[in-house]
């Protein structure tokens, strides 16, 4: 297949007039659209006005895309305790499934080609076979709660890791390797010690499976963890084996010098996700210095109930925003950086090799973008207009893999409308 139009490659390589040309699951060519066309002149054609690398959603919670909208102007404790883990618990593994499929399909539709997913206690194999079926790439990971949480969700340290375990052998490194697992503890204030380190050996039992949790998104969490360790969120992490490159943590809005100086020694991944961290009034990550220390920083919708959409888009330009108004400096966090965190630096989280360019020899993971939008002209800068104007409607071709997914408006394979229906009708 060769695709055309204004290839966005990177965040340093624009190619006016450009092309990609996909072979099996890989990009065999990238360049000149005359020249390509040229060399491949009997691969199928097709033409988007911007192509650009899939985004990468590097936290994100589908089981809770059927509670979208049920905990409005919370703050994240009780936003937890009291609306959303009460949900998961009741999900049933049909619930489950439809979860998954409604959050990876819209995903897919907005133009994210690869997520980091926080599932639940129970079911998780039903979002693990909906990612398989639907072609999403995931790293992905049933949640460990062994304390404090809803009785429908707390279980043993030692069934939580022997479940996770189970799950690991079944699903992970599966799809060609478009499915990998990910060790899942809630966070620090649901998880004991017990079942921290044990998340790590467990982890570490496995080669390729990375450990992904929450860390540092409150003060009231972060308050709690120094008063039953004596040290702060990050430190406790650390002190349990929950840091390192293999390691996701999504949030750190709050972390102080030591721990900042924690995450870049070790070369842990944090993913920021300004919408959610601005709808429970979490705080503000600082960005800017963690890239700035040489940390790798993802970007995540985290989960509908506290963002109400998938959007990767709407996650660029909040991040953008909110770290120039957060240091009053309008060159903080400019387009490119942003579209990096959103690209490469979310397949480094993810641990995919070869994932968030556009560039020959990797996987083909292509998104195609119509501009026939008021909003979209002129276009003096695509770093720009992928960033601050466009949004995930204006996506009409998703790959992954090779495999076309979502093209000019329709699921490919997958009868949307029905998943739609089903999710309206579920009760839970």
């Amino acid at each position: 297949m060769l695709l055309a139009g204004t290839v966005v490659a990177d965040d340093e390589t624009v190619i006016e007039d450009g092309a990609v040309v996909v072979d099996g699951d890989r990009i065999e060519a990238v360049g000149s659209a005359d020249d390509l066309r040229e060399r491949y002149p009997d691969h199928e054609r097709l033409e988007y006005d911007v192509l650009a690398p899939g985004l990468v959603g590097g936290h994100v919670h589908s089981v809770q895309s059927l509670g979208r909208g049920i905990a409005d102007d919370t703050e994240l404790l009780e936003w937890l305790t009291e609306h959303v883990l009460p949900m998961e618990a009741a999900l049933d593994g049909e619930g489950m499934r439809l979860a998954a499929e409604v959050g990876y399909l819209e995903a897919i539709e907005s133009g994210t080609t690869t997520v980091i997913d926080h599932l639940s206690v129970h079911h998780a194999e039903q979002a693990f076979e909906a990612a398989g079926d639907l072609g999403i790439r995931a790293r992905m990971g049933k949640v460990l709660m062994n304390r404090d949480s809803p009785p429908g969700l707390v279980e043993s340290a030692a069934d939580a890791l022997a479940e996770s375990e189970r799950l690991i052998e079944r699903y992970h490194d599966t799809h060609g390797g478009r499915v990998q697992y990910a060790v899942t503890p809630r966070f620090a204030i649901s998880c004991t010690e017990e079942c921290l380190r044990g998340a790590r050996e467990l982890a570490d039992a496995y080669d390729g499976v990375r450990l992904h949790t929450h860390a540092s998104e409150n003060r009231g969490e972060i308050e709690r963890i120094e008063r039953e360790t004596g040290m702060r969120n990050v430190e406790w992490l650390h002190e349990v084996g929950l840091t390192g490159d293999d390691v996701v943590l999504a949030h750190c809005v709050w972390t102080d010098e030591r721990e900042r100086e924690i995450l870049a020694e070790t070369g842990t991944h944090v993913t920021h996700c300004p919408s959610a961290n601005m709808k429970l009034a979490s705080g503000v990550a600082p960005v800017a210095d963690y890239l700035d220390r040489g940390i790798t920083v993802a970007l995540g919708n985290d989960g509908p109930p506290c963002n109400n959409t998938l959007d990767p888009f709407t996650e660029m330009r909040q991040a953008s925003l909110l770290g120039k108004v957060d240091a009053l400096d309008p060159t903080t966090l400019p387009a490119r950086t942003v579209f990096e965190m959103a690209t490469e630096h979310g397949a480094q989280a993810a641990g995919f090799d070869r994932v968030g360019r556009l560039r020959e020899g990797w996987r083909a993971d292509v998104i195609g973008l119509r501009t026939d939008r008021m909003r979209s002209v002129p276009i003096h800068d695509v770093y720009s207009h992928l960033v601050f104007s466009a949004h995930g409607d204006d996506v009409a071709f998703t790959m992954v893999d090779g495999a076309v997914l979502y093209e000019d408006g329709n699921h490919v394979g997958v009868d949307a409308a029905d998943v739609r229906r089903r999710a309206r009708a579920y009760e839970w």
